[in-house]
């Protein structure tokens, strides 16, 4: 029996599998979480995946070469297709693949508007604005600077 958090995490309704499945996890401020936009996020039905179960490779040795733990994904109506081969594990690497394939769909369907496209946003306001605060300050300093007759901070060191 799944709880109800489990069932929307399996079915791709759960807000936190979404900022796991980003690329690591972005520091940005509870606000900016808060603000994202998740109704636009595909669903994906089970009848409509091509689940296929292949051989991995890369490091691992004999334990990777000889399992099928390799999980390759396609959506039938898109035609877009996901290979996850991160775990040793078939069923993690089904998870992932299928965290790929529902965050690719986004990115295709909604652009700028995805989950992806919407942290990027929120990372470069967040950029832009400590910038911002960054030059107003060197500007405050500088007028305090020229207020006192202190000079540049570059003329008044010696080597």
């Amino acid at each position: 029996m799944l709880t109800r958090c489990a069932a929307n995490f399996l079915h791709g309704l759960c807000p936190c599998r979404w900022l796991a499945a980003s690329e690591s996890s972005r520091a940005l401020s509870s606000r900016a979480k808060h603000t994202l936009d998740y109704s636009r996020v595909p669903k994906v039905n089970e009848e409509d995946l091509e689940e296929k179960f292949v051989r991995g490779s890369g490091p691992g040795g004999q334990a990777v070469n000889k399992t099928n733990n390799c999980v390759v994904l396609m959506h039938k109506p898109s035609g877009v297709v996901v290979k996850c081969h991160q775990s040793r594990c078939q069923d993690e690497n089904r998870r992932l693949a299928h965290d790929l394939l529902v965050a690719r769909l986004d990115r295709l369907q909604n652009g700028d508007l995805s989950v992806e496209g919407q942290l990027r946003a929120a990372e470069l306001r967040k950029a832009s604005e400590q910038a911002r605060r960054q030059r107003r300050l060197r500007e405050m300093k500088a007028k305090w600077r020229e207020r006192e007759g202190l000079g540049s901070p570059d003329r008044d060191r010696t080597p």
